[in-house]
């Protein structure tokens, strides 16, 4: 199988990209050179599974069936004292969260345990533009009778939403950062030179090491 090789030299192709990403990015001094370096090295061998999502997640499952029992329960309950359509709102309402929140949480923990952004971005649009709408239904309408039951449940299960739409949101800041870096860096083939312990985060380079030519007699003193 033919091997292709770059035409451009590599101290040239390195002292490129120190420049593009001295002039295009910031201006920066040499010591905030290195510390962005090892910034963006940590950023790349990170996890970034987010695990205050993660533990509402796992409790969300468990505390979902407790709400659903206890939901249809209370509409079963007052079915006869509501209007025809406040009776199919409900029923509807109920049927559609009860699907929805299966197919958020699977989207949950598939998005962040396996750091999968498209994932992770349809449970945030779920919980944001329909479990939260649906939600907020149930607890302020007053026309569906609201049982003190219903009110305490319902409170628990929007404090669940609320917490995991903003969590859920800072995993996806911190993922869609990883994956633009990743994405910059394999502009250039160094990827894989972040994951060596003696080598510079950016350029592939050992610390201390200039990309120009240095003369033997800096090498003694050095």
């Amino acid at each position: 199988m033919p091997v292709f090789y770059s035409a451009v030299p590599e101290n040239l192709q390195m002292g490129l990209a120190y420049m593009g990403g001295t002039v295009f990015t910031n201006n920066r001094t040499a010591d905030s050179d290195f510390s962005r370096e090892q910034e963006d090295a940590s950023v790349v061998n990170e996890l970034v599974s987010h695990l205050p999502l993660q533990m509402l997640l796992y409790f969300n499952l468990f505390y979902f069936p407790c709400w659903w029992f206890s939901a249809v329960f209370m509409l079963e309950v007052k079915y006869c004292y509501l209007p025809g359509y406040y009776q199919a709102l409900l029923i509807t309402g109920l049927v559609l969260v009860t699907v929805i929140e299966v197919i958020r949480l699977y989207l949950g923990y598939i998005g962040n345990l396996k750091e999968k952004v498209p994932a992770l971005a349809a449970f945030w649009l779920l919980s944001f533009t329909f479990q939260l709408p649906v939600l907020l239904f149930f607890i302020t309408d007053e026309g569906v009778i609201i049982l003190p039951l219903e009110r305490a449940i319902h409170s628990i299960y929007l404090i669940f939403l609320l917490a995991q739409i903003m969590t859920s949101f800072l995993a996806l800041r911190t993922m869609t950062r990883k994956l633009t870096l990743l994405f910059h860096l394999r502009q250039f083939g160094k990827v894989e030179s972040l994951r060596h312990t003696e080598m510079s985060p950016i350029y592939g380079l050992p610390y201390n090491r200039s990309v120009l030519p240095i003369s033997p007699t800096h090498e003694i003193y050095h």
